[in-house]
Order: structure tokens, then sequence, then C-alpha cells
């Protein structure tokens, strides 16, 4: 992967297993969110899966210059539109399979309440206006505390959320869940942490810091990370397990990662030294997914091969989504 069409390619190549569920579930997949970062690979992967048999409807704002016209060249069904808008979610194509993609992170500090609108009162909106489809929404593992380095939180472990995002995101799944009981709207919650491919994520952030000579926080010493292509084949995958009440999965690789390690690697096929800051501490926010691993199978790539891959990408000038993802924090604040 040297170019951003190679990159985007792999992302959006099916393998046999998500093929074969996609011919098995009925109708269109209506994809709200589709203009944020897992959005556009996601809605090409159910594009390339299904094989033009159905549509794939992409819902987001479009703030990105030329990514509508791009999808829809793709093959997409591209609806521009402010799903925060109850009057755009009313007019929304009805589609049998919801993805919900749609959330706030960064800016969370200062603005909690627009944090709280996003990612708790609007999921209850969308599943009150698709109550008869299949939801498959996307939450994320920082509903879980920090644990002990080692082991990981399963979806039967106990929740604690760290922060108002972090909060907000466990509301999401509590409203979400409440319609679920409500309707019998058919749910899969999708806890993921980290998602990664070569323009942003864990292993972009650190190769960034390495080339700048700034400091790597090593509080946080062991992270989570998963190929982005593994995780949204997951989230279309999930479609089929959706149940109410909702059906709970963690999503992420079945390693632990060494951020220590992970920097001296990148550093080392980037000719530079890392400098790093402080020591680990004994807890991390580290999740379990070997429900997932056990369903769907192991990622694609590994964390070796996603760092030589990263490396490579940072060390051509690859481009960079710019959007850190603050993985260092441990008090909540993005």
């Amino acid at each position: 992967m040297r170019t951003t069409a190679e990159l985007e390619e792999r992302l959006a190549r099916p393998g046999a297993a998500l093929l074969d569920d996609l011919s098995r579930l009925d109708g269109d997949i209506l994809i709200l969110g589709a203009g944020g970062k897992l959005g556009p690979s996601l809605v090409r992967l159910a594009l390339n899966a299904t094989r033009g048999d159905r549509r794939i409807i992409a819902v987001s704002r479009f703030s990105e210059p030329g990514l509508a016209r791009a999808l829809q060249d793709d093959g997409a069904t591209v609806v521009a539109a402010d799903v925060a808008d109850e009057g755009a979610l009313r007019e929304l194509p009805d589609a049998p399979n919801v993805v919900f993609l749609v959330g706030a992170k960064f800016g969370t500090e200062g603005r909690e309440h627009a944090t709280w609108f996003t990612n708790t009162y609007l999921p209850g909106r969308v599943a009150d206006r698709f109550r008869e489809a299949r939801i498959a929404a996307l939450s994320t593992g920082n509903v879980y505390p920090l644990v002990p380095v080692g082991g990981g939180s399963t979806e039967g472990s106990p929740t604690g959320p760290v922060g108002d995002y972090a909060m907000s995101c466990l509301g999401r799944e509590r409203v979400l869940s409440h319609f679920a009981e409500a309707y019998g709207t058919r749910m899969s919650l999708l806890r993921l942490n980290y998602a990664v491919e070569l323009r942003y994520g864990v292993l972009v952030d650190l190769a960034g810091k390495i080339l700048a000579g700034e400091p790597i926080d090593l509080a946080t010493g062991q992270v989570n990370v998963v190929w982005q292509g593994y995780a949204n084949e997951v989230v279309l995958r999930s479609l089929l397990l959706a149940e109410a009440p909702p059906y709970v999965l963690n999503v992420t690789g079945p390693e632990l990662v060494s951020v220590r390690q992970a920097a001296l690697d990148l550093g080392a096929a980037l000719g530079k030294e890392p400098v790093f800051s402080g020591e680990e501490a004994p807890t991390a926010l580290l999740s379990n997914a070997g429900k997932c691993h056990r369903l769907f199978g192991y990622p694609e790539l590994t964390p070796a091969e996603l760092i030589e891959h990263t490396a490579r990408w940072v060390a051509d000038g690859g481009p960079s989504l710019g959007k850190p993802t603050k993985f260092e924090r441990r008090d909540g604040r993005f």
C-alpha cells in the first residue's frame, strides 16, 4: 500500500465470509455518518460485497469536498443530509438495514452539551425513525474503565466510563437499548477501539511524534489496535447478529500492543530514535475481543505488519487525516 488508491482498495476489499453473509441479508443498507473516518471505506466495502444487487445509501453532511461525488461514482446512492435535523431525518429513505456511525469525540471539553446531543439524544431519534430496521451501531471501548494491564474488559465486564465523551457513549447504548426493548428493534452495539489505517490511528500518532521529536507519554503503556478493514467487515456482518435486547460485541485486535515497543519499531523503520516521557502505569483502557474473533476470525493484518506499512507510508510523505486519537489521555478529556 503505497498510494491512497491502493489503501482505499485494500480497505474496501471484501473477504469471502462477508460476501456470504451479505448474500443472506435482505434489502438495502443505509449508512448514517458516511462522511466520517470509517464511513467512506465502509460504504465502498458494502458496495463491493453486494456487487450492485441492492442500494447502498450513504448519508452525511459531506463536508469534505468531492467525497459525495466520489461515492456516487463508485455506485452509492448519496443523500446529503444532516440527520440531527428532524425534518431531514424524517425524509431519509426507508431501509431494512441501518449502520449508525454518527458520533462526536473531540472538542468535548467546554462543549459537553453538544457531545451529549450527538452521542446520546440523536441515536434515540434515529432508533425511533428506523424502529423496524436492523441497526448496527458503533460504540466504543471507552465505556469500560481503565483495567490492570495484562487483561482486558469483556462484554460482560462492568462499564465505568471516564469523562463526558465516554459517559455520553454509554448513554447512547442505554438509549438504543431502550428502543430495542420498547419496539423490539434488532440491534448490534460494537465497542470499537482503536481502528487504524495508514492515515490515522495510534500508530500514525506515534510515527508523527517520532518524526517531530516530541516526547511520547508512556503512562498508557498498552493499547488495542485493529485494522480498519476488519472493523468495517465486522460492522456489516454484525447486522445478522442484531437482536433485541442488543447484541454487544467488542471489536479490536487479539494482541495487547506495547506503546514503547511499537514506538521503538516505528523509530527503527523511520531512522529516528523516539523520545519517551514518564513510565507505564499499571492500568490502561483495554478490551478483550475474543468473542469477536470466535465469530469472525482474526484481523487480516497483524500489528507488526501495520507498523511496517505505517512507517513506510509516513516516510514516503503519505497524507494524514490530521485527527489524533489522543489515546494517551487517561482523564477522558478529548
